[in-house]
């Protein structure tokens, strides 16, 4: 699948977030995943946002060759981690990941968790776990159901080295070849990604 984005704009009351971005990815290529930089409020949110379907560019395509999406579906199936976590804080984690889609069983939600999770966590309210948990429950939910792409804005947030490390692990095992789009300011212990820098 080609997935090509093409002079992405944006503004907000008059100000440009996105100035004609453009980024083509090949997911048969081996540098499929892409490292969005640039400081904080630059618009990386937005561009993630507007692949997930959640904003609107006010100018430019996105394009797809290839695939469901090109052959008449209604946009990229995307797997995503927001900013947040987004989620039900009264079921557990097991029921947060299995309710997504209809092939997550509880049985394989609960095997995927236990690879980034205590197993003593798994059947709390996820309101009871710590924020970290949260964290891994909300990485182990966009990566579980079938998707075309794959968006985490920030998913470290709360984690420490060793578990980013796990989580890192845990994500490029996983993906398999769907392209990562992620944006972070912790980039310490990432293969290396091509990078695609935003600027106002």
């Amino acid at each position: 699948m080609l997935i090509n984005f093409k002079d992405i704009t944006k503004s907000y009351d008059g100000k440009t977030v996105l100035a004609h971005v453009n980024l083509t990815i090949d997911t048969s290529s081996d540098s499929r995943d892409v490292l969005l930089r640039g400081p904080s409020g630059v618009g990386k949110t937005t561009f993630l946002r507007i692949i997930c379907g959640l904003e609107t560019a006010d100018s430019g395509s996105i394009d797809v060759t290839m695939g469901e999406a090109a052959r008449g579906g209604e946009r990229l199936r995307v797997g995503m981690v927001f900013q947040e976590n987004r989620l039900l804080e009264h079921l557990s984690a097991v029921a947060n990941v299995s309710c997504i889609h209809p092939s997550i069983t509880h049985e394989r939600a609960r095997a995927a968790l236990m690879e980034i999770l205590p197993e003593d966590s798994l059947d709390k309210p996820v309101r009871e776990l710590s924020g970290g948990m949260q964290r891994r429950v909300a990485i182990v939910r966009a990566l579980l159901p079938p998707s075309d792409i794959l968006v985490m804005d920030e998913p470290f947030t709360g984690l420490d080295p060793e578990t980013r490390d796990r989580v890192i692990s845990y994500i490029m095992t996983n993906k398999g070849r769907r392209p990562l789009l992620l944006a972070t300011h912790e980039t310490e212990g990432l293969p290396p990604m091509r990078e695609l820098i935003l600027q106002n």
